[in-house]
């Protein structure tokens, strides 16, 4: 079977390169000419991805790179894997599948079996893509087939890879779901099929809005023990010693990635057509927002207590990517804290190994081009307070306890070393 992969990004790359493992062969498609043209040259941006697959697929035949949608004429399956966002209200943003479903009406065969692997509202897949494809191939199930299997990624975790997590997926009619099943059977171990795509969708929002209520509300909780002063960190170690009912969640600057502080608003926005006000999920995303003014408050409370005035002050933000280890940048709690010091008219910095320069940021667009600084004592000792808010393993720790006039921590990154200056926990 050809199988082709729209959207080549965090999820797309990594499936792509799967299905070339698993001898099919390829096509990928994106936009983004510049991505095709790194990709043929083994060049990924995702941190720890091995593409070297893709240029050695490209001369033996098997693997097509192109952003020219003409391509997926070849194609048998299509995966599309694009993102979804939000939009400024928080609502969904489904232009980038459109784009891509329009692209499939026009250049795909009839026959094709067509996968949404984005996260989105329980429903998207029967109301929005069923009906623009049947306008093209006719009738779903005999004409062409519709599935959708929810993307399973872990940025940055070498433990989770296609061999030992399960796939859903679904389809619009029994025979699209045959489909779908003898399709990913030979791509993932297991398999879990489910009766209807919204079920599947609605699996995918539901692990994710999970995360989203857990993770706030250890946020909050953090802020309850920083008032009576008892240390989180050590509440959850002992915590988690409870053998059954209880699954530790860490608290941080706020939640990020594309998936978190994103997917629970797709539920939240859907939920109203059942008039439905979903009050628990919008509390755990306002507790989200507000980590962001609890962080920069320590920092002045820092400053503060070296009679120091947040105007004009040197502040060093350590670690801007949303999650450790990786050069992911989507929904980073680091912007909005960035920008509210900045609006306090202090001078900000960062520092991060993954991130060089700071790329084109949609709702952050006076940081492009932003240079990170390298962590030397002279550098660090220059600072009026380092902030921490991403826990990458390579940093240098004991370089920053020794030379740090003040450090809010954001990750309990300190509790290991002996910092010289005040450590604030945040």
């Amino acid at each position: 079977m050809k199988v082709a992969v729209l959207g080549l990004g965090y999820v797309g790359q990594p499936l792509l390169k799967r299905c070339l493992e698993k001898g099919f062969e390829g096509i990928g498609f994106d936009i983004n000419e510049h991505l095709i043209a790194d990709l043929s040259k083994s060049i990924s941006r995702i941190t720890g991805f091995d593409a070297s697959l893709f240029p050695h697929s490209i001369k033996k035949g098997r693997l097509k790179l192109s952003s020219d949608p003409s391509v997926l004429r070849e194609a048998e399956a299509i995966m599309l894997c694009l993102p979804t966002p939000l939009t400024k209200q928080h609502t969904p943003d489904l232009s980038f599948v459109l784009s891509g479903v329009k692209a499939i009406t026009k250049h795909a065969s009839k026959g094709v079996l067509v996968v949404l692997e984005s996260t989105t509202y329980p429903g998207t897949t029967v109301e929005v893509l069923q009906p623009l494809l049947e306008k093209t191939f006719g009738m779903v199930g005999v004409d062409f087939y519709l599935g959708y299997s929810p993307e399973r990624e872990d940025p940055g975790n070498p433990q989770s890879n296609f061999d030992n997590v399960p796939k859903v997926v679904s389809g619009i009619t029994e025979a699209c779901r045959r489909k779908m099943i003898e399709l990913y059977s030979q791509i993932v171990k297991k398999v879990v099929p489910v009766s209807s795509c919204s079920t599947a969708e609605m699996v995918k929002i539901w692990e994710n809005t999970f995360r989203a209520v857990n993770i706030s509300a250890v946020n909050e909780m953090k802020i309850i023990c920083d008032r009576m002063g008892i240390d989180v960190w050590e509440v959850i170690e002992a915590a988690k010693t409870k053998p059954y009912g209880f699954t530790p969640f860490y608290p941080g600057p706020g939640m990020g990635g594309h998936c978190i502080p994103v997917d629970p608003f797709y539920l939240t926005w859907k939920a109203k057509e059942y008039e439905i006000h979903t009050r628990f999920i919008e509390l755990a995303g306002e507790i989200n927002f507000r980590m962001h003014g609890y962080v920069v408050g320590k920092v002045v409370q820092a400053l503060n207590e070296q009679c120091k005035s947040t105007k004009r002050a040197n502040i060093l933000i350590i670690g801007i990517t949303y999650k450790a280890d990786i050069g992911d940048l989507r929904e980073s709690p680091a912007f909005p804290i960035m920008e509210r010091l900045q609006k306090l008219g202090a001078c900000v910095d960062y520092s991060d190994l993954h991130i060089p320069e700071i790329p084109v940021l949609r709702d952050y667009p006076f940081l492009k081009g932003q240079k990170g600084v390298p962590l030397s004592p002279d550098t660090i000792a220059g600072y009026d307070a380092c902030v921490i808010l991403t826990k990458h393993k390579n940093l240098p720790y004991e370089t920053i306890a020794e030379h740090a006039q003040c450090i809010v921590d954001t990750r309990n990154c300190m509790s290991n070393y002996h910092p010289k200056c005040k450590v604030y926990k945040a």
